[in-house]
């Protein structure tokens, strides 16, 4: 069996998946009821400063997006931090902590951005004992128009200053929680290390306006006749997330930062991308909103035996693993030659590939061979976009199909790169200059 053990900066967890900072972490009961359930460990919903309390709205907090099949795709809140007691949360969460000493727990830290305010609340997370510290500089709504969340995560400076400040005040590990509204990932994970962070966790949610009513003129979720944008995360926001985490891990400025992949994850497939792509562990929220606390089962089960089956003994096996073949776009293989390929038995005859080639791309899929209605690759004419792959209804009916060495690609009448007819033997392959040496 593999070893799905976690070691993330020194918080040790029995598996790499973890509940972010969200309603399903607000409490103890909550709480409990996923480490029962066999979560690894949570980041406690973003606890604030001692005082006025803060307070939601009691109506709508979400919108969403949905697939045809009413599959929830996007969720959107307007939800705040935890509107409950600072000093009930800390002792709810030194209790819980007592009595699953095996698990993670991390608290979710929003304060406002000044020294005293930092210095206050460190001493009192840290007497709970939990694990480490998430510094939440993504919320885009509501606590950002005060000047926390993600008024503070786009702006570096900002970003460095507090991390100090916490490295300073707490032994605890620091996590600094990124946001995704901003244009270079790249800029506040650099200044996060530079304040001294001993990791990053992102994405957070994105700005977003789901839907509007248009009977009331108004955004969804609406409050009393007014709406606002919101925090959008989900399944649709995986690749963003994807991609963040990717040049984050192969930026040489922040190379060996461990990362905390967050957004969209639902799978344990979902888990291993982020993973390979250089994230230490997931945090997942919308899928357990979704599906409830157990959809862990599957998500442990299946990450260990896709490891099992692939070989890989252990989650160091593979982090980072698929960071060396992500490359800009100018360093790709421009001889490479790849044609789509229909399986007559498969296709179903729904004309989708023709209609989508025909219309929008390169007229390279007949509708009739010999009068028969019979959709064929006319390879002369097939640039190898893979559309028709992506709109076919029918999995793996039409796949891709890499030329061999010394064909003839059709279009330019050259032979195929030798070098990378085969992607298994081609040099960029990490896995094919393990074997050569």
């Amino acid at each position: 069996m593999a070893d799905l053990r976690n070691n993330f900066v020194g918080i040790k967890s029995p598996n790499p998946f973890w509940l972010a900072s969200a309603p399903p972490t607000d409490k103890a009961y909550n709480v409990e009821r996923a480490f029962r359930a066999g979560w690894g460990g949570v980041v406690w919903k973003t606890l604030g400063e001692a005082g006025p309390p803060v307070v939601n709205v009691n109506g709508p907090r979400y919108g969403a997006i949905w697939g045809a099949d009413r599959r929830l795709l996007g969720l959107n809140n307007i939800e705040l931090i935890t509107d409950r007691d600072l000093y009930i949360n800390l002792r709810e969460m030194k209790e819980v902590k007592m009595k699953w000493p095996d698990r993670a727990i991390v608290a979710s830290i929003m304060v406002p951005c000044e020294e005293n305010a930092w210095r206050s609340i460190l001493p009192l997370v840290e007497e709970t004992g939990v694990d480490g510290i998430e510094l939440n500089f993504g919320c885009p709504h509501g606590m950002s128009e005060r000047g926390m969340g993600a008024a503070v995560g786009q702006v570096p400076e900002y970003i460095e200053m507090v991390v100090r400040w916490c490295k300073q005040y707490t032994r605890m590990p620091v996590i600094t929680k990124l946001t995704p509204n901003i244009a270079d990932i790249r800029k506040p994970a650099r200044a996060a290390k530079a304040g001294g962070t001993d990791a990053v966790s992102l994405i957070n949610t994105i700005n977003s306006i789901v839907s509007v009513d248009l009977d009331n003129f108004a955004p969804n979720p609406t409050v009393g006749g007014k709406g606002t944008h919101g925090g959008y995360c989900g399944p649709a926001v995986k690749p963003i997330a994807l991609n963040m985490v990717a040049e984050i891990a192969r930026d040489p400025e922040t190379h060996g930062l461990p990362i905390s992949g967050i957004g969209g994850v639902t799978t344990w497939r979902d888990a291993a991308e982020f993973m390979v792509l250089g994230a230490g562990n997931v945090q997942v929220c919308t899928a357990a909103m979704t599906y409830g606390f157990k959809i862990v089962e599957e998500m442990i089960t299946g990450l260990s035996d896709w490891m099992d089956a692939k070989g890989h003994r252990n989650l160091d096996d593979i982090c980072g693993r698929a960071v060396p073949n992500v490359t800009d776009w100018q360093y790709l293989n421009l001889n490479y030659i790849a044609k789509a390929h229909i399986d007559q038995d498969a296709c179903i005859k729904c004309g989708r590939c023709h209609i989508a080639c025909e219309d929008t791309s390169h007229q390279a899929i007949t509708q009739f061979v010999d009068g028969v209605r019979k959709f064929e690759v006319m390879e002369d004419e097939c640039v190898g976009c893979n559309l028709c792959v992506n709109v076919c209804p029918v999995e793996n009916c039409i796949t891709m199909v890499g030329l061999d060495a010394g064909v003839l690609d059709q279009r330019t009448g050259k032979p195929v790169d030798p070098n990378y007819a085969n992607w298994t033997t081609h040099p960029n392959n990490p896995m094919a200059r393990q074997a050569a040496e």
